[in-house]
């Protein structure tokens, strides 16, 4: 250690390390409560805690309202490099201990994500990372990382993710698709087609036929004729059989349409909401949750 280095230790002078905790997943949440869940405690340690910050340093670190906290410009400062110094921390720690076997992750998406994007990729994952093992678990109900229901998942919308880490992956697009047999060729088309429709569950303000008909300038169309399936993965399978065209992902029926399955005949194209890479900061923060995640961003980089 040279000399300039020694000189900081020696005068180096922190706030205990509790309060400095706090403050951060206090931030990090903008909740004290949230902050009390997430480390074991109760909201009113979260509160002594940071009341102790605040007066070692002699500084506001947050305006307290009613059921919310907002940061001041001190804390608007400090956030930055406790969070940033919180991740390097686990970040090394993670990689410093030895690894024991196989390692298991459990990776979540939705059942139509997993089946369109994960499982014909899964092959690349384990040849990449032999000794891993990957647990997929497919739903469309929103896995509580925070609980452990997963270690890392794909979120569909805008975000933000509150308590989550979240890097964008890929941004949908939807059009209509249907079997080359049904012999489309123009808008007008559609006319005489039977229409199906997705009663869409998680993906508020998904693209409809209504939507796609005032972008195509058809007002025409009888937008609310057609059988309706409450899975989108259905509404594909009936598409490939020929039953209608349907109102689609172009991105997750991306295999049918390389393998002449199915076709986008014509435009126009709506572009949806993007998919979202997320997890808890410390497990975005450790190695083998970042497998995943680079993992993730090289198989849709194609798509």
């Amino acid at each position: 250690m040279n000399e300039s280095n020694s000189s900081i230790s020696r005068h180096r002078q922190l706030p205990p390390l509790a309060a400095l905790r706090a403050f951060e997943a206090a931030a990090r949440h903008e909740s004290f409560r949230r902050a009390a869940d997430e480390l074991a405690v109760t909201p009113t340690a979260i509160s002594h805690q940071i009341r102790l910050l605040e007066e070692i340093l002699g500084l506001a670190l947050f305006v307290r309202r009613t059921r919310q906290v907002a940061l001041t410009e001190a804390g608007l400062r400090l956030y930055p490099t406790l969070r940033d110094g919180f991740d390097s921390f686990a970040r090394t720690i993670a990689e410093l201990r030895p690894r024991t076997g196989r390692v298991a992750v459990t990776l979540s998406a939705t059942t139509l994500f997993t089946a369109r994007i994960l499982l014909p990729a899964l092959g690349s994952f384990q040849a990449q990372h032999p000794d891993y093992n990957l647990r997929l678990h497919a739903s469309d109900e929103v896995a509580d990382l925070a609980a452990g229901m997963a270690d890392i998942a794909v979120r569909y919308g805008a975000g933000p993710f509150a308590g989550l880490a979240a890097e964008p992956l890929l941004t949908d697009r939807f059009g209509v698709l249907c079997s080359p047999r049904l012999g489309l060729s123009a808008p007008a088309d559609l006319r005489h087609t039977i229409l199906l429709h997705t009663e869409w569950k998680r993906r508020a303000g998904a693209p409809d036929w209504r939507h796609w008909a005032q972008l195509a300038g058809m007002d025409d169309l009888r937008v609310a004729e057609g059988p309706r399936f409450t899975e989108d993965g259905h509404a594909l399978q009936a598409a490939i059989a020929g039953h209608g065209a349907a109102i689609a992902s172009l991105v997750l029926a991306r295999a049918e349409i390389e393998a002449g399955l199915l076709v986008n005949p014509f435009g126009p194209v709506i572009a949806g909401a993007t998919y979202h890479v997320v997890a808890t900061p410390e497990a975005m923060a450790s190695a083998d949750v970042r497998a995943v995640r680079d993992w993730l961003k090289g198989i849709v980089a194609a798509v």
